[in-house]
């Protein structure tokens, strides 16, 4: 009888020892990034059409810890067939500005290489920069800019999916 006793105390002190299980304890991860790539006309430039112009692309780390550290990235589609990057993670992360232990800046610099086909040949290769800034919080860690080729693109809307597009 005394084990029973003891074992109950046990488990009702372990009970009350526990968190309540909030949400409000977990961070918040927002990291996925859709990059479209359109013209002028609001043509997808990586859907390939008929005789015309369209882009492969590569990825690399600028911070990686070789000259050649690929980022992993998918070429995805939207119901309509608009072709995107989804990047998730992959590259290096740097600190910007870390002094302040409850808000943290860091940023990740990726070269894009764009490669321009015409009827399946590869007619220019383009390398281009991509600039990620996160923002880290004890709430949440999330995508806060954006920045291609030095231009900012995107600003973080709370609530909103990480779309960036930009025109060529």
């Amino acid at each position: 009888m005394r084990n029973i006793v003891f074992g109950f105390l046990v488990v009702f002190c372990a009970f009350l020892s526990c968190k309540n299980g909030d949400d409000e304890d977990l961070q918040k991860i927002d990291q996925i990034i859709n990059i479209y790539m359109k013209n002028d006309a609001g043509r997808d430039l990586f859907h390939k059409k008929k005789n015309t112009t369209y882009f492969t692309y590569s990825m690399n780390d600028v911070n990686g810890d070789k000259d050649i550290a690929p980022v992993s990235s998918s070429l995805k589609a939207t119901s309509d067939s608009t072709l995107f990057i989804e990047y998730i993670a992959g590259a290096k992360r740097v600190g910007l500005d870390t002094l302040d232990p409850n808000n943290k800046t860091y940023h990740s610099v990726i070269t894009v290489s764009l490669l321009k086909h015409l009827n399946n040949t590869v007619i220019d290769t383009i390398s281009e920069e991509l600039e990620i800034q996160y923002r880290w919080t004890p709430s949440v860690f999330e995508v806060s800019k954006v920045y291609y080729n030095d231009t900012l693109r995107f600003t973080k809307t709370p609530g909103s999916s990480n779309v960036v597009t930009i025109i060529k």
